[in-house]
């Protein structure tokens, strides 16, 4: 049986939020989260080539314009690490369909530099040259780097794996694609321009992307940062009732529920 051009699931009512997962996920990925957040409409998207969703040729941007096409008008969208390098891109060039962004340890750009807090640019070009030689080990590697650093590390990462291999393998030219996304897209000046409400969740103990970027990242009186002081890459996973509290709380003031 073919893909979907784009596997979307819904659930809930209430005002919809938009769920884009990361690099080597799916949306299964916030199952977790989804249950915790009954007053929203949660539509949980697999990014094409990744869990249901059928893979497209063309890079980021057509991987922003096919989101688009499937999403809701002024949909709360929240991006979780490379989800939310296409969030944020989503917001900036189709304002309609973007009422309120969140990101979750993502940064407009992913690759360290002498400046920048990020991801060693060595770190990407092993996991590519591995998606060459192995790739459901090199995914597996992956999945464990998400929680490292966490007090939970093993219980989030055994719960990671359960839920991202309840769907098929990503596909490899997708993750490729990804690869290259984390390490070529660099949405800086974009995200200085974002004027919607703009919530940014981050773990300090994030080893891909560090809380200390922060500091370079635009501030606006439209935009509101919270750190989980015990997290990693995955709050949502290690923290879940700190993360719905937080994006209750910011829902809230924000006018959106």
């Amino acid at each position: 049986m073919n893909s979907p051009a784009l596997f979307m699931q819904a659930s809930g009512d209430g005002h919809p939020l938009v769920l884009l997962h990361g690099w080597g996920m799916n949306s299964s990925i916030f199952t977790p989260l989804v249950a915790q957040l009954p007053q929203y409409q949660c539509l949980q998207v697999d990014l094409p080539g990744f869990g249901d969703s059928a893979p497209l040729d063309g890079g980021f941007d057509a991987w922003v314009d096919q989101l688009a096409q499937h999403l809701p008008e002024q949909a709360m969208v929240l991006g979780w690490s490379l989800g939310g390098l296409l969030a944020t891109r989503l917001a900036q060039r189709y304002p309609t369909k973007v009422a309120a962004l969140i990101t979750v340890a993502s940064s407009p750009y992913f690759l360290a530099t002498a400046e920048w807090p990020g991801i060693p640019a060595k770190v990407l070009q092993q996991f590519t040259q591995q998606l060459q030689q192995d790739l459901p080990k090199t995914i597996e590697r992956f999945l464990a780097l998400q929680a490292m650093g966490s007090d939970t590390a093993r219980d989030d990462i055994r719960r990671i794996r359960e839920l991202v291999l309840a769907k098929p393998q990503p596909d490899a030219t997708a993750l490729a694609d990804g690869l290259a996304m984390l390490r070529d897209i660099d949405l800086r000046e974009d995200a200085a321009t974002l004027q919607l409400p703009w919530l940014r969740l981050w773990g300090k103990l994030d080893g891909l992307v560090p809380h200390r970027v922060i500091t370079q990242m635009p501030t606006a009186d439209n935009i509101t940062d919270a750190i989980f002081a015990k997290a990693s890459h995955a709050p949502f996973i290690s923290h879940p009732h700190e993360v719905v509290t937080e994006i209750q709380r910011w829902s809230t003031a924000t006018g959106l529920i």
